[in-house]
Protein backbone atom coordinates (compact mmCIF):
# COMPACT_ATOMS: atom_id res chain seq x y z
CA UNK A 1 0.00 0.00 0.00
CA UNK A 2 2.70 2.08 0.79
CA UNK A 3 4.59 1.97 -2.24
CA UNK A 4 1.09 2.16 -4.42
CA UNK A 5 0.69 5.99 -2.37
CA UNK A 6 4.68 6.65 -3.38
CA UNK A 7 4.11 5.56 -7.24
CA UNK A 8 0.50 7.55 -7.37
CA UNK A 9 2.37 10.96 -6.08
CA UNK A 10 5.16 10.27 -8.39
CA UNK A 11 3.03 10.53 -11.29
CA UNK A 12 0.92 13.15 -10.62
CA UNK A 13 4.54 15.38 -9.85
CA UNK A 14 5.41 13.83 -13.41
CA UNK A 15 2.54 15.12 -14.85
CA UNK A 16 2.75 18.62 -13.38
CA UNK A 17 6.39 18.32 -14.67
CA UNK A 18 8.43 17.74 -11.92
CA UNK A 19 11.64 15.47 -13.20
CA UNK A 20 12.47 12.34 -10.81
CA UNK A 21 10.07 13.50 -7.73
CA UNK A 22 11.67 11.89 -4.51
CA UNK A 23 8.45 10.35 -2.19
CA UNK A 24 9.26 10.64 1.39
CA UNK A 25 6.73 8.74 2.99
CA UNK A 26 7.21 8.57 6.73
CA UNK A 27 4.86 6.80 9.87
CA UNK A 28 3.46 10.03 11.41
CA UNK A 29 4.04 11.43 15.33
CA UNK A 30 0.94 10.54 16.54
CA UNK A 31 -1.56 8.12 15.53
CA UNK A 32 -4.26 10.08 15.37
CA UNK A 33 -3.25 12.21 12.98
CA UNK A 34 -2.97 9.59 10.53
CA UNK A 35 -0.98 6.40 9.29
CA UNK A 36 1.92 7.98 7.27
CA UNK A 37 2.47 11.52 6.20
CA UNK A 38 4.18 13.11 3.32
CA UNK A 39 5.83 16.64 2.97
CA UNK A 40 6.12 16.26 -0.78
CA UNK A 41 3.67 18.91 -1.66
CA UNK A 42 6.14 21.74 0.59
CA UNK A 43 9.31 20.41 -1.19
CA UNK A 44 8.17 20.83 -5.26
CA UNK A 45 5.22 23.75 -4.36
CA UNK A 46 8.20 26.34 -5.19
CA UNK A 47 9.46 24.63 -8.05
CA UNK A 48 5.58 24.69 -9.75
CA UNK A 49 4.59 28.00 -8.62
CA UNK A 50 1.55 26.87 -6.23
CA UNK A 51 1.01 27.33 -2.97
CA UNK A 52 1.72 24.10 -1.03
CA UNK A 53 -1.85 23.79 0.36
CA UNK A 54 -2.84 23.79 -3.11
CA UNK A 55 -0.52 21.37 -4.51
CA UNK A 56 -1.52 19.02 -1.46
CA UNK A 57 -4.89 19.41 -2.50
CA UNK A 58 -3.99 18.31 -6.08
CA UNK A 59 -1.69 15.52 -4.85
CA UNK A 60 -5.08 14.40 -2.70
CA UNK A 61 -7.59 14.24 -4.96
CA UNK A 62 -5.26 12.59 -7.70
CA UNK A 63 -4.60 9.54 -5.22
CA UNK A 64 -7.89 9.19 -3.61
CA UNK A 65 -9.31 8.28 -7.23
CA UNK A 66 -6.64 5.49 -7.68
CA UNK A 67 -6.97 4.24 -3.91
CA UNK A 68 -10.83 4.97 -3.08
CA UNK A 69 -9.83 2.77 0.00
CA UNK A 70 -7.70 5.23 1.82
CA UNK A 71 -8.83 8.24 3.60
CA UNK A 72 -6.64 11.09 2.84
CA UNK A 73 -6.11 14.29 4.47
CA UNK A 74 -4.31 18.01 4.08
CA UNK A 75 -2.90 19.89 6.76
CA UNK A 76 -1.31 23.36 6.66
CA UNK A 77 1.22 23.77 5.70
CA UNK A 78 0.91 21.26 3.54
CA UNK A 79 1.37 17.60 4.91
CA UNK A 80 -0.60 15.22 3.64
CA UNK A 81 -1.75 12.81 6.45
CA UNK A 82 -3.35 8.84 5.04
CA UNK A 83 -5.18 6.66 7.27
CA UNK A 84 -5.58 3.48 5.96
CA UNK A 85 -8.74 1.14 6.69
CA UNK A 86 -8.91 -1.90 8.90
CA UNK A 87 -8.48 -4.53 6.23
CA UNK A 88 -4.99 -3.37 5.56
CA UNK A 89 -4.15 -3.69 8.79
CA UNK A 90 -5.58 -7.25 9.41
CA UNK A 91 -3.89 -8.09 6.66
CA UNK A 92 -0.31 -6.76 8.26
CA UNK A 93 -1.78 -8.95 10.97
CA UNK A 94 -1.98 -11.87 8.96
CA UNK A 95 1.70 -11.20 7.50
CA UNK A 96 3.21 -10.88 10.92
CA UNK A 97 1.94 -14.00 12.37
CA UNK A 98 2.60 -15.65 9.07
CA UNK A 99 6.11 -14.57 8.83
CA UNK A 100 6.86 -14.70 12.36
CA UNK A 101 10.86 -13.42 12.89
CA UNK A 102 11.11 -12.76 9.08
CA UNK A 103 8.66 -9.57 9.81
CA UNK A 104 10.61 -6.80 9.44
CA UNK A 105 13.28 -7.67 7.54
CA UNK A 106 14.58 -6.51 4.01
CA UNK A 107 16.55 -6.81 0.92
CA UNK A 108 17.53 -3.42 0.67
CA UNK A 109 21.05 -4.25 1.07
CA UNK A 110 21.21 -7.62 -0.48
CA UNK A 111 24.75 -8.04 -2.00
CA UNK A 112 26.61 -5.77 0.21
CA UNK A 113 29.67 -7.22 2.34
CA UNK A 114 29.72 -4.99 5.54
CA UNK A 115 32.15 -4.93 8.28
CA UNK A 116 31.99 -4.23 11.61
CA UNK A 117 34.52 -3.43 14.24
CA UNK A 118 33.55 -3.53 17.71
CA UNK A 119 34.25 -3.87 21.13
CA UNK A 120 38.31 -4.06 20.82
CA UNK A 121 39.39 -5.16 24.02
CA UNK A 122 43.36 -4.99 24.71
CA UNK A 123 45.18 -8.30 26.37
CA UNK A 124 46.84 -7.25 29.58
CA UNK A 125 44.24 -4.40 30.38
CA UNK A 126 40.54 -5.36 32.12
CA UNK A 127 37.46 -6.02 29.79
CA UNK A 128 35.34 -2.85 31.01
CA UNK A 129 32.59 -0.88 30.98
CA UNK A 130 33.44 1.03 27.92
CA UNK A 131 34.02 -2.09 26.17
CA UNK A 132 30.43 -2.85 27.20
CA UNK A 133 29.32 0.05 25.29
CA UNK A 134 30.87 -0.65 22.18
CA UNK A 135 29.73 -4.21 22.60
CA UNK A 136 26.06 -3.33 22.74
CA UNK A 137 25.87 -0.51 20.40
CA UNK A 138 27.69 -2.55 17.85
CA UNK A 139 26.11 -5.70 17.94
CA UNK A 140 22.59 -4.61 17.84
CA UNK A 141 24.14 -2.25 14.70
CA UNK A 142 25.29 -5.64 13.23
CA UNK A 143 22.19 -7.67 14.05
CA UNK A 144 20.36 -4.40 12.09
CA UNK A 145 21.93 -4.30 8.96
CA UNK A 146 22.15 -7.73 8.97
CA UNK A 147 18.46 -8.18 8.80
CA UNK A 148 18.29 -5.86 5.86
CA UNK A 149 19.77 -8.53 3.47
CA UNK A 150 23.91 -7.47 4.15
CA UNK A 151 26.59 -9.96 4.69
CA UNK A 152 27.69 -9.25 7.98
CA UNK A 153 31.41 -10.09 9.25
CA UNK A 154 31.92 -9.07 12.99
CA UNK A 155 35.48 -7.63 13.89
CA UNK A 156 37.46 -7.46 17.66
CA UNK A 157 40.62 -5.29 16.76
CA UNK A 158 42.97 -5.84 20.36
CA UNK A 159 45.87 -3.89 21.09
CA UNK A 160 48.41 -7.34 22.24
CA UNK A 161 51.51 -4.99 21.31
CA UNK A 162 52.21 -1.55 22.29
CA UNK A 163 52.86 0.45 25.64
CA UNK A 164 50.69 -0.58 27.75
CA UNK A 165 51.74 -4.13 27.32
CA UNK A 166 54.81 -2.78 28.69
CA UNK A 167 53.62 -1.16 31.44
CA UNK A 168 51.33 -4.23 32.41
CA UNK A 169 54.85 -6.55 31.95
CA UNK A 170 57.30 -3.81 33.95
CA UNK A 171 54.57 -4.24 37.02
CA UNK A 172 55.05 -8.24 37.13
CA UNK A 173 58.61 -7.96 36.84
CA UNK A 174 58.63 -5.88 39.92
CA UNK A 175 56.52 -8.93 41.63
CA UNK A 176 58.62 -11.56 40.14
CA UNK A 177 58.49 -13.56 43.12
CA UNK A 178 54.58 -14.07 43.07
CA UNK A 179 54.10 -15.22 39.43
CA UNK A 180 54.32 -19.15 40.41
CA UNK A 181 52.09 -18.88 43.01
CA UNK A 182 49.28 -16.18 40.85
CA UNK A 183 49.64 -18.47 38.06
CA UNK A 184 48.42 -21.54 40.10
CA UNK A 185 44.96 -19.53 40.94
CA UNK A 186 41.89 -18.55 39.12
CA UNK A 187 41.77 -17.07 36.42
CA UNK A 188 39.93 -14.15 38.15
CA UNK A 189 42.95 -14.03 40.32
CA UNK A 190 45.32 -14.26 37.43
CA UNK A 191 43.35 -11.14 35.83
CA UNK A 192 43.67 -9.25 38.93
CA UNK A 193 47.22 -9.48 39.29
CA UNK A 194 47.97 -8.11 35.76
CA UNK A 195 45.60 -5.16 35.92
CA UNK A 196 47.40 -4.38 39.20
CA UNK A 197 50.59 -4.32 37.38
CA UNK A 198 49.33 -2.61 35.02
CA UNK A 199 48.11 0.65 37.21
CA UNK A 200 51.77 0.27 38.90
CA UNK A 201 53.36 0.35 35.73
CA UNK A 202 51.39 3.21 34.46
CA UNK A 203 51.80 5.28 37.76
CA UNK A 204 55.75 4.44 37.36
CA UNK A 205 55.68 5.44 33.96
CA UNK A 206 53.91 8.99 34.46
CA UNK A 207 55.72 9.88 37.98
CA UNK A 208 59.60 8.42 37.59
CA UNK A 209 62.03 9.38 34.92
CA UNK A 210 63.97 6.19 34.83
CA UNK A 211 61.26 3.60 34.78
CA UNK A 212 59.91 5.90 32.14
CA UNK A 213 62.93 4.78 30.24
CA UNK A 214 62.71 1.28 31.36
CA UNK A 215 59.33 0.99 30.23
CA UNK A 216 60.00 3.24 26.72
CA UNK A 217 62.98 -0.13 26.79
CA UNK A 218 60.85 -2.85 27.59
CA UNK A 219 57.84 -1.66 25.07
CA UNK A 220 61.24 -2.34 21.85
CA UNK A 221 62.10 -5.49 23.94
CA UNK A 222 58.71 -6.72 23.42
CA UNK A 223 58.50 -5.84 19.93
CA UNK A 224 61.49 -7.14 18.74
CA UNK A 225 60.61 -10.45 20.84
CA UNK A 226 64.49 -10.94 21.49
CA UNK A 227 63.76 -12.24 24.96
CA UNK A 228 62.76 -15.32 26.61
CA UNK A 229 61.49 -14.14 30.04
CA UNK A 230 60.00 -11.41 28.27
CA UNK A 231 58.34 -13.84 25.90
CA UNK A 232 56.96 -16.14 28.84
CA UNK A 233 55.74 -13.27 30.48
CA UNK A 234 53.75 -11.58 27.49
CA UNK A 235 52.48 -15.07 26.48
CA UNK A 236 51.01 -16.16 29.65
CA UNK A 237 49.31 -12.31 30.38
CA UNK A 238 47.84 -12.35 26.68
CA UNK A 239 46.64 -16.14 27.05
CA UNK A 240 44.82 -15.12 30.64
CA UNK A 241 43.35 -12.06 28.86
CA UNK A 242 41.71 -13.88 25.56
CA UNK A 243 40.79 -16.73 27.45
CA UNK A 244 38.57 -14.07 29.53
CA UNK A 245 37.40 -11.93 26.55
CA UNK A 246 35.84 -15.45 24.99
CA UNK A 247 33.66 -15.97 28.00
CA UNK A 248 32.79 -12.09 27.92
CA UNK A 249 31.82 -12.36 24.25
CA UNK A 250 29.43 -15.62 25.02
CA UNK A 251 28.04 -14.46 28.17
CA UNK A 252 26.80 -11.28 25.54
CA UNK A 253 26.22 -13.50 23.08
CA UNK A 254 28.65 -11.97 20.71
CA UNK A 255 30.59 -14.28 18.12
CA UNK A 256 33.31 -12.72 15.75
CA UNK A 257 33.75 -14.20 12.59
CA UNK A 258 38.04 -12.92 13.11
CA UNK A 259 39.68 -11.44 15.91
CA UNK A 260 42.56 -9.07 14.66
CA UNK A 261 45.44 -7.99 16.47
CA UNK A 262 48.03 -5.29 16.52
CA UNK A 263 50.72 -7.76 15.58
CA UNK A 264 49.27 -8.90 12.90
CA UNK A 265 49.25 -5.27 11.21
CA UNK A 266 52.59 -4.27 12.07
CA UNK A 267 54.23 -5.19 8.55
CA UNK A 268 51.46 -3.48 6.64
CA UNK A 269 51.63 -0.56 8.98
CA UNK A 270 55.51 -0.11 8.27
CA UNK A 271 55.16 -0.86 4.59
CA UNK A 272 52.62 1.84 4.47
CA UNK A 273 54.91 4.16 6.22
CA UNK A 274 57.37 3.93 3.75
CA UNK A 275 55.16 4.45 1.10
CA UNK A 276 53.95 7.55 2.80
CA UNK A 277 57.71 8.94 3.09
CA UNK A 278 58.44 7.83 -0.21
CA UNK A 279 55.10 9.99 -1.57
CA UNK A 280 55.39 12.89 1.09
CA UNK A 281 52.32 11.78 2.63
CA UNK A 282 54.06 11.45 5.51
CA UNK A 283 57.66 13.41 6.98
CA UNK A 284 59.81 13.34 9.46
CA UNK A 285 59.89 15.12 12.20
CA UNK A 286 63.00 15.20 15.48
CA UNK A 287 63.65 11.40 14.45
CA UNK A 288 59.46 10.64 14.39
CA UNK A 289 57.47 10.15 11.50
CA UNK A 290 54.04 12.26 11.22
CA UNK A 291 51.20 13.32 9.20
CA UNK A 292 50.88 16.95 9.18
CA UNK A 293 47.01 17.28 9.23
CA UNK A 294 47.09 20.96 9.92
CA UNK A 295 47.55 20.77 6.30
CA UNK A 296 43.80 19.65 6.08
CA UNK A 297 42.44 21.50 8.60
CA UNK A 298 42.70 19.26 11.84
CA UNK A 299 46.35 18.22 13.78
CA UNK A 300 49.04 16.29 13.79
CA UNK A 301 49.60 13.25 14.67
CA UNK A 302 53.00 10.88 14.98
CA UNK A 303 53.23 7.37 12.86
CA UNK A 304 56.39 6.34 14.12
CA UNK A 305 57.91 7.40 17.14
CA UNK A 306 61.27 8.37 17.76
CA UNK A 307 62.25 4.72 18.91
CA UNK A 308 61.49 3.65 15.20
CA UNK A 309 57.98 1.94 17.07
CA UNK A 310 54.90 2.20 14.72
CA UNK A 311 51.94 4.13 16.66
CA UNK A 312 48.11 3.48 17.10
CA UNK A 313 47.59 5.80 14.12
CA UNK A 314 50.01 3.71 11.73
CA UNK A 315 48.65 0.27 13.15
CA UNK A 316 45.08 1.75 12.21
CA UNK A 317 46.10 2.58 8.61
CA UNK A 318 47.82 -0.67 8.73
CA UNK A 319 43.89 -2.70 10.10
CA UNK A 320 42.31 -0.47 7.62
CA UNK A 321 44.12 -2.29 4.67
CA UNK A 322 44.06 -5.48 5.81
CA UNK A 323 40.59 -5.31 6.36
CA UNK A 324 39.90 -4.44 3.18
CA UNK A 325 42.49 -6.99 1.72
CA UNK A 326 40.70 -9.60 3.88
CA UNK A 327 37.49 -8.77 2.69
CA UNK A 328 36.84 -6.49 -0.47
CA UNK A 329 34.23 -5.00 2.04
CA UNK A 330 31.49 -2.66 0.69
CA UNK A 331 31.30 -0.70 3.42
CA UNK A 332 33.60 -0.91 7.18
CA UNK A 333 32.29 0.33 10.11
CA UNK A 334 33.94 1.40 13.50
CA UNK A 335 32.47 1.47 16.76
CA UNK A 336 34.94 3.39 19.34
CA UNK A 337 34.50 5.78 22.63
CA UNK A 338 33.72 9.04 20.87
CA UNK A 339 37.34 10.57 22.53
CA UNK A 340 38.32 8.62 19.68
CA UNK A 341 36.49 11.41 16.92
CA UNK A 342 39.39 13.52 16.20
CA UNK A 343 41.78 10.47 15.94
CA UNK A 344 39.65 9.25 13.85
CA UNK A 345 39.12 12.23 11.61
CA UNK A 346 43.04 12.51 11.28
CA UNK A 347 43.65 8.62 10.41
CA UNK A 348 40.69 8.73 7.61
CA UNK A 349 42.25 11.83 5.86
CA UNK A 350 45.75 9.97 5.58
CA UNK A 351 43.97 6.94 4.66
CA UNK A 352 42.39 8.93 2.00
CA UNK A 353 45.82 9.59 0.80
CA UNK A 354 46.91 6.06 1.22
CA UNK A 355 43.49 4.02 0.19
CA UNK A 356 40.99 6.36 -1.22
CA UNK A 357 39.07 3.17 -1.67
CA UNK A 358 39.08 2.30 1.90
CA UNK A 359 38.62 5.34 3.30
CA UNK A 360 35.24 5.78 1.21
CA UNK A 361 33.56 2.63 2.03
CA UNK A 362 34.97 3.42 6.32
CA UNK A 363 32.38 4.82 8.69
CA UNK A 364 33.38 5.80 12.38
CA UNK A 365 30.85 5.68 15.10
CA UNK A 366 31.72 7.15 18.33
CA UNK A 367 29.37 6.75 21.34
CA UNK A 368 29.26 8.07 24.58
CA UNK A 369 30.31 7.16 28.04
CA UNK A 370 28.33 5.42 30.51
CA UNK A 371 28.75 7.22 33.81
CA UNK A 372 28.40 6.75 37.86
CA UNK A 373 27.91 9.30 40.61
CA UNK A 374 31.48 9.38 40.74
CA UNK A 375 32.36 10.21 36.83
CA UNK A 376 34.46 8.61 33.94
CA UNK A 377 36.00 5.31 35.29
CA UNK A 378 39.63 5.00 33.70
CA UNK A 379 41.34 2.00 33.76
CA UNK A 380 44.41 3.79 33.91
CA UNK A 381 44.00 5.25 37.38
CA UNK A 382 43.26 1.75 38.49
CA UNK A 383 39.39 2.67 39.63
CA UNK A 384 38.13 0.67 36.42
CA UNK A 385 34.51 -0.63 36.67
CA UNK A 386 34.70 -4.11 34.96
CA UNK A 387 32.07 -5.26 32.17
CA UNK A 388 31.93 -8.57 34.74
CA UNK A 389 31.34 -6.93 38.17
CA UNK A 390 28.81 -4.25 37.05
CA UNK A 391 26.98 -7.50 35.10
CA UNK A 392 27.09 -9.41 38.45
CA UNK A 393 25.77 -6.07 40.55
CA UNK A 394 22.65 -6.16 38.19
CA UNK A 395 22.38 -9.46 38.36
CA UNK A 396 22.81 -9.78 41.86
CA UNK A 397 19.59 -7.38 42.17
CA UNK A 398 17.73 -9.36 39.84
CA UNK A 399 17.83 -12.59 41.56
CA UNK A 400 17.16 -10.53 45.20
CA UNK A 401 13.88 -9.25 43.42
CA UNK A 402 13.06 -13.23 42.32
CA UNK A 403 13.88 -15.03 45.78
CA UNK A 404 10.07 -15.35 46.25
CA UNK A 405 9.49 -16.95 42.80
CA UNK A 406 8.84 -20.39 42.34
CA UNK A 407 11.08 -21.25 39.74
CA UNK A 408 14.31 -24.01 39.91
CA UNK A 409 17.28 -22.21 41.53
CA UNK A 410 19.37 -23.29 37.71
CA UNK A 411 16.51 -21.41 35.83
CA UNK A 412 16.34 -18.20 38.22
CA UNK A 413 19.90 -17.73 37.23
CA UNK A 414 19.21 -18.05 33.76
CA UNK A 415 16.86 -15.84 33.80
CA UNK A 416 18.33 -13.75 35.76
CA UNK A 417 21.49 -13.12 33.58
CA UNK A 418 19.23 -12.82 30.47
CA UNK A 419 17.35 -9.76 32.37
CA UNK A 420 20.86 -8.19 33.81
CA UNK A 421 22.29 -8.46 30.48
CA UNK A 422 18.86 -6.96 28.90
CA UNK A 423 18.83 -4.09 31.31
CA UNK A 424 22.38 -3.50 30.67
CA UNK A 425 21.77 -3.24 26.78
CA UNK A 426 18.79 -1.73 26.72
CA UNK A 427 20.45 1.53 29.31
CA UNK A 428 22.74 1.53 26.46
CA UNK A 429 20.73 1.55 23.65
CA UNK A 430 18.19 3.80 24.10
CA UNK A 431 19.97 6.84 24.07
CA UNK A 432 21.34 7.91 21.23
CA UNK A 433 24.84 7.16 19.64
CA UNK A 434 27.31 9.93 21.15
CA UNK A 435 25.51 10.88 23.87
CA UNK A 436 26.80 9.88 27.41
CA UNK A 437 24.91 8.04 29.67
CA UNK A 438 24.02 8.14 33.43
CA UNK A 439 23.54 4.34 34.52
CA UNK A 440 20.61 3.92 37.38
CA UNK A 441 21.03 0.28 38.28
CA UNK A 442 17.74 0.46 40.27
CA UNK A 443 16.00 1.96 37.56
CA UNK A 444 17.30 -0.39 34.91
CA UNK A 445 16.30 -3.60 36.50
CA UNK A 446 12.37 -2.37 37.00
CA UNK A 447 9.41 -4.17 35.55
CA UNK A 448 7.64 -0.94 34.88
CA UNK A 449 9.10 1.82 32.61
CA UNK A 450 11.46 2.53 30.73
CA UNK A 451 13.69 -0.29 31.31
CA UNK A 452 14.68 -3.61 29.57
CA UNK A 453 13.10 -5.89 32.30
CA UNK A 454 10.02 -4.16 31.18
CA UNK A 455 10.40 -5.14 27.57
CA UNK A 456 11.02 -8.57 28.29
CA UNK A 457 8.36 -8.78 31.05
CA UNK A 458 5.94 -7.59 28.78
CA UNK A 459 6.83 -10.21 26.28
CA UNK A 460 6.59 -12.81 28.80
CA UNK A 461 3.57 -11.88 29.93
CA UNK A 462 1.74 -12.22 26.11
CA UNK A 463 3.67 -15.45 25.57
CA UNK A 464 1.99 -16.71 28.77
CA UNK A 465 -1.66 -15.63 27.74
CA UNK A 466 -0.84 -17.65 24.10
CA UNK A 467 0.06 -20.58 26.46
CA UNK A 468 -3.07 -20.11 28.39
CA UNK A 469 -5.19 -20.38 25.18
CA UNK A 470 -3.61 -23.39 23.98
CA UNK A 471 -4.43 -25.50 27.41
CA UNK A 472 -7.97 -24.18 26.47
CA UNK A 473 -10.29 -27.32 25.96
CA UNK A 474 -11.55 -27.95 22.35
CA UNK A 475 -14.45 -25.41 21.53
CA UNK A 476 -17.89 -26.18 19.96
CA UNK A 477 -16.02 -25.70 16.70
CA UNK A 478 -14.07 -28.53 17.24
CA UNK A 479 -10.78 -26.13 17.04
CA UNK A 480 -8.78 -24.84 19.93
CA UNK A 481 -9.97 -20.52 20.22
CA UNK A 482 -5.87 -20.20 19.63
CA UNK A 483 -6.20 -21.84 16.13
CA UNK A 484 -9.19 -20.58 15.27
CA UNK A 485 -9.10 -17.63 12.44
CA UNK A 486 -5.50 -17.19 14.38
CA UNK A 487 -4.30 -16.00 10.84
CA UNK A 488 -6.69 -13.24 10.96
CA UNK A 489 -8.65 -14.28 7.57
CA UNK A 490 -11.39 -12.51 8.38
CA UNK A 491 -11.87 -9.83 10.29
CA UNK A 492 -14.34 -9.57 13.19
CA UNK A 493 -17.31 -8.01 12.10
CA UNK A 494 -17.42 -4.03 13.31
CA UNK A 495 -13.87 -3.92 14.34
CA UNK A 496 -12.01 -0.65 15.05
CA UNK A 497 -8.63 -0.67 14.47
CA UNK A 498 -6.42 0.00 17.52
CA UNK A 499 -3.44 1.69 18.12
CA UNK A 500 -1.65 -1.58 18.85
CA UNK A 501 -2.49 -2.31 15.15
CA UNK A 502 -0.87 0.61 14.05
CA UNK A 503 2.29 0.69 16.12
CA UNK A 504 2.62 -3.41 15.12
CA UNK A 505 2.30 -2.43 11.60
CA UNK A 506 5.52 0.58 11.71
CA UNK A 507 7.77 -2.11 12.70
CA UNK A 508 9.78 -2.36 9.03
CA UNK A 509 9.81 1.23 9.03
CA UNK A 510 11.57 1.97 12.14
CA UNK A 511 14.13 -1.18 11.63
CA UNK A 512 14.91 0.17 8.31
CA UNK A 513 15.35 3.58 9.39
CA UNK A 514 18.06 2.11 12.31
CA UNK A 515 19.56 0.56 9.71
CA UNK A 516 20.53 3.66 7.61
CA UNK A 517 21.36 5.91 10.22
CA UNK A 518 23.38 3.18 12.68
CA UNK A 519 21.04 4.48 15.35
CA UNK A 520 19.26 1.26 17.40
CA UNK A 521 17.58 4.19 20.26
CA UNK A 522 14.99 4.25 17.00
CA UNK A 523 13.80 0.35 17.66
CA UNK A 524 14.35 0.77 21.55
CA UNK A 525 11.92 3.45 21.95
CA UNK A 526 9.70 2.12 19.50
CA UNK A 527 9.43 -0.93 21.58
CA UNK A 528 8.98 0.91 24.66
CA UNK A 529 6.06 2.94 23.02
CA UNK A 530 4.75 -0.86 21.90
CA UNK A 531 4.62 -2.40 25.35
CA UNK A 532 2.55 0.43 26.43
CA UNK A 533 0.04 0.13 23.32
CA UNK A 534 0.06 -3.79 24.49
CA UNK A 535 -0.57 -3.02 28.15
CA UNK A 536 -3.82 -0.49 26.91
CA UNK A 537 -5.09 -3.62 24.87
CA UNK A 538 -4.44 -5.71 27.68
CA UNK A 539 -6.36 -3.52 30.20
CA UNK A 540 -9.84 -2.59 27.71
CA UNK A 541 -9.84 -6.05 25.79
CA UNK A 542 -10.84 -9.39 27.62
CA UNK A 543 -8.44 -11.84 25.31
CA UNK A 544 -9.52 -14.90 26.09
CA UNK A 545 -13.33 -15.15 25.74
CA UNK A 546 -14.50 -18.23 23.82
CA UNK A 547 -18.31 -16.46 23.98
CA UNK A 548 -16.64 -13.81 22.06
CA UNK A 549 -16.59 -13.89 18.26
CA UNK A 550 -13.44 -11.46 18.24
CA UNK A 551 -11.22 -13.09 20.56
CA UNK A 552 -9.48 -14.96 18.16
CA UNK A 553 -8.35 -11.71 16.23
CA UNK A 554 -7.65 -10.51 19.73
CA UNK A 555 -5.10 -13.74 20.17
CA UNK A 556 -4.11 -12.80 16.57
CA UNK A 557 -2.63 -9.67 17.77
CA UNK A 558 -1.49 -10.39 21.05
CA UNK A 559 0.64 -13.53 18.68
CA UNK A 560 1.55 -10.62 16.39
CA UNK A 561 2.79 -8.26 19.33
CA UNK A 562 4.61 -10.99 20.95
CA UNK A 563 6.25 -11.36 17.56
CA UNK A 564 7.20 -8.20 16.48
CA UNK A 565 8.88 -7.72 20.62
CA UNK A 566 10.76 -11.23 20.39
CA UNK A 567 12.48 -9.69 16.49
CA UNK A 568 12.63 -5.84 18.13
CA UNK A 569 14.43 -7.33 21.26
CA UNK A 570 16.59 -9.59 19.49
CA UNK A 571 18.13 -6.38 17.19
CA UNK A 572 19.07 -5.14 20.32
CA UNK A 573 20.68 -8.57 21.81
CA UNK A 574 17.93 -8.53 24.56
CA UNK A 575 16.54 -12.27 24.92
CA UNK A 576 13.22 -13.14 25.61
CA UNK A 577 13.24 -15.18 29.39
CA UNK A 578 10.91 -18.27 29.39
CA UNK A 579 9.25 -16.55 32.61
CA UNK A 580 9.96 -13.62 34.76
Amino acid sequence: MKEEIKKHIEDILKELGVENPKVNLEPTAYVDKGDYTTNVAMVYSKKLGKKPTDLAEEIRGFVEVKLPQIKIQVVAPGFINFFFDVGYFGNVVKTIVSEKENFGKNDSLKGQKIIIEYTDPNPFKEFHIGHLMSNSIGESISRIIESQGAEIKRLSYGGDVGLHVAKAIFGVLARKDEIDEIKNESQKAQLSFWAQCYVFGNTRYDENEKSKKEIDDLNKTIFEKNDKEINDLYDWGRKVSVEHFQEMFKRLDTHFDKNIWESDVLETAMKTVNTGLEKNILENSDGAVVFKGENYGLHTRVFVNSKGLPTYEAKELGLGIKKYEMFKFDKSIVITGNEQNEYFKVVLKAMELFKPEVSNKTVHIGHGMLRFASGKMSSRLGNVITAVSLIDDVKNLVLEKMKEREMEEDEKEEVAEEVAVGALRYSILKQTAGKDIIFDIENSISFEGDSGPYLQYATVRANSILKKALNLPVGRSGEHLLKANVLAEKIPENWQTTNLERFLERFPAVVERAGVEYAPSYIATYLIELAGEFNSFYASHKIIDEADVTSPYRLALTRGFVCVMTSGLNLLGIKVPKQM
